[in-house]
């Protein structure tokens, strides 16, 4: 299936995750990174339980230092 993140078109295995999707991407699931599907923020403690469906618009924001 595939999955829009960020703008950028991936193919991934049915039922992924966002913990999974994240691990695909090669992006830590740490601190600072909030996710949305689908224009829904899901939160952290949810990644691991909720599965992506194909043509999903999926968020990445990452938080930066600056000043």
């Amino acid at each position: 299936m595939e999955v829009l993140v960020n703008n950028k078109l991936y193919a991934v295995q049915p039922q992924t995750t966002v913990a999974g999707l994240l691990q695909f991407i090669q992006l830590p699931s740490e601190k600072g990174i909030a996710v949305a599907v689908n224009n829904k923020v899901v939160p952290k403690q949810h990644w691991l339980s909720t599965p992506l469906q194909n043509a999903d618009n999926v968020t990445i924001i990452r938080a930066t230092q600056g000043g």
